[in-house]
């Protein structure tokens, strides 16, 4: 069976957690591809030129434990504005989205340039406050900077010239500025099992 699930949305606003729900209940594959925007990010800070970094990423580069800091997140919103490193990443997504037995991958154009043809679509999103909370409850500092960060990061997603940030025109909607992670994951599982083939 190929079927896939594509989840987008904006940081912090549940994706990732409800996309690892998604596949460990129906057993799908799973990928977070802002991971290869934040390892490719990872690598440029390094020294590396962008287009590069994102041609001869390794699997090793995914597992790297700076990944989910605020400065690896701005470098992967640096990185994915550039259409180099979005074409590097593409076909490795897409490869990957036809997975046999089903795939869910969380990103922010998965639906309306990776996967078009997704057999699921879900956009999560939340208020910025919200996300912003959010992000300062898992990495700290300044709350009136995080938001700002928060802020700049939607306006460079959402203002980007090649695959801007926005829900695909038959995306579900699921906006978790005030449901509880586990309404939010009840409400895209019963989206999937609604479309999902018996098996």
């Amino acid at each position: 069976m190929i079927f896939t699930v594509a989840i987008d949305g904006p940081a912090a606003a549940g994706k990732g957690t409800i996309s690892r729900a998604v596949a460990a209940r129906f057993g799908f594959a799973h990928l977070d591809t802002g991971l290869l925007y934040r390892a490719v990010g990872a690598r440029v800070r390094a020294g590396e030129e962008p287009g590069a970094a994102a041609r001869d990423l390794r699997p090793e580069d995914l597992a790297r434990p700076d990944l989910r800091t605020l400065e690896a997140g701005t470098a992967a919103s640096r990185v994915a504005a550039l259409p180099e490193v979005r074409a590097a990443l593409v076909d490795f997504q897409r490869r990957f989205a036809r997975t046999p037995g089903g795939a869910v991958l969380d990103g922010r154009d998965i639906g309306t340039v990776i996967c078009p043809a997704a057999e699921v679509k879900l956009y999560v999103t939340a208020s910025a406050e919200t996300r912003a909370h959010r992000r300062w409850l898992e990495t700290g500092g300044d709350p009136a900077e995080v938001l700002a960060q928060v802020r700049e990061r939607d306006a460079r997603d959402m203002g980007r010239a090649d695959a801007p940030l926005r829900p695909a025109a038959d995306a579900v909607l699921i906006d978790t500025t005030d449901l509880s992670i586990e309404a939010a994951i009840a409400r895209a599982l019963d989206e999937i099992a609604a479309r999902l083939p018996s098996r």
